[in-house]
């Protein structure tokens, strides 16, 4: 059951990068887009994340539940050392869904509309440039539980160079979802030019960050090359990866969108598996040379049992009217 759990995770983990990374890639790319097209992006931007934009945040719940009942260690370790990423990231979920509301459904058009975009826009842009910070945190080495200064243990073990380009790289990889979900939002001729080339824009931005990942890692004496090149997992990962691209630059030329949302996510997960595949289980490196790792760390065997058939059940329910919230929200393109 523990492998069970572990997927859930991961699966959790996945889907709030990909529908969330959408979400937050809607203000990040209407942010910068010139005022003279912002209406029609934003318009484009509110049909992508209509199905999903309340539901989104469910993952990162479900990842946060099985972290704190499943891997309690693991989860303090979390807490504890990176509590102001964390917290960040939290004040800019929250100011974005209250932005987003008040800025879509308030019944008076006047000057505050201006500062719920902004707050929209900003906060899109931060929440995931924080959540790419903890993500590098773990696996950098730069969490030391033996460490004595309050810099070294609450500010350095996520505010670093790596962390810092990891972070870029996930607003990067948001804001290519989201324009690459907005493909299919439209028919006009206009509107879809204008997101086709938001895609192609957004694409050399996760290059040119993800150039920037590897060259910190290597800086800062992270073997991200060794881990993701050494084995057949990762080659065949970032391979994957990259013919997901050629073939979303393909549909976009010959204008077949249906492939699009499911290419990108695709390639999305090949991304995180090369990333992560060679350390897992150890879901946390840390800078004494221990780890934490999600087979070694988990909670005993009735828990881990009791949250695998939770899991399990509540899938059953929820997957399948995700998936018929989308269907039934999806302006399909001829």
């Amino acid at each position: 059951m523990i492998y069970v759990v572990i997927g859930f995770l991961w699966l959790s983990i996945c889907l709030y990068i990909i529908l969330g990374g959408a979400d937050f890639g809607a203000g990040i790319v209407e942010l910068f887009t010139r005022k003279s097209n912002r209406t029609k992006t934003k318009n484009l931007m509110y049909e992508s994340i209509a199905p999903v934009w309340e539901a989104n945040h469910m993952w990162l719940i479900i990842a946060i539940v099985i972290l704190f009942v499943g891997f309690p260690e693991i989860y303090t370790t979390l807490s504890i050392y990176l509590h102001i990423p964390l917290v960040l990231m939290l004040l800019g979920i929250i100011a974005r869904g209250t932005a987003f509301t008040f800025r879509h459904y308030d019944a008076v058009k006047d000057d505050w509309q201006g500062v719920y975009t902004q707050i929209f826009y900003y906060s899109s842009l931060l929440t995931p440039f924080f959540l790419g910070l903890i993500a590098a945190a773990t696996i950098s080495h730069s969490i030391n539980p033996e460490a004595t200064h309050f810099l070294d243990l609450y500010i350095f073990s996520w505010l670093n160079w790596f962390g810092v380009a990891v972070g870029c790289f996930t607003v990067s990889i948001c804001a290519y979802l989201a324009s690459v979900f907005a493909l299919r939002e439209t028919n006009d001729r206009l509107e879809l030019n204008l997101m086709i080339k938001k895609s192609k824009q957004t694409m050399v931005f996760v290059v040119i960050t993800g150039i920037l990942v590897f060259i910190t890692a290597y800086l800062s004496d992270i073997p991200l090359l060794v881990w993701v090149f050494s084995k057949p997992i990762g080659i065949i990962a970032s391979v994957s990866a990259t013919i997901c691209l050629f073939l979303i630059l393909r549909a976009m030329k010959r204008e077949k969108l249906f492939p699009v949302r499911i290419l990108a996510g695709f390639q999305v997960v090949m991304i995180l598996v090369a990333a992560t595949y060679q350390h897992n289980p150890n879901i946390i490196l840390l800078g004494n040379g221990e780890h934490l790792s999600l087979l070694e760390h988990a909670a005993s065997a009735k828990t881990i049992s009791a949250l695998g058939w939770a899991l399990v059940l509540g899938s059953m329910f929820i997957l399948p009217f995700l998936f018929y919230l989308m269907f039934s929200f999806s302006r399909q393109r001829k």
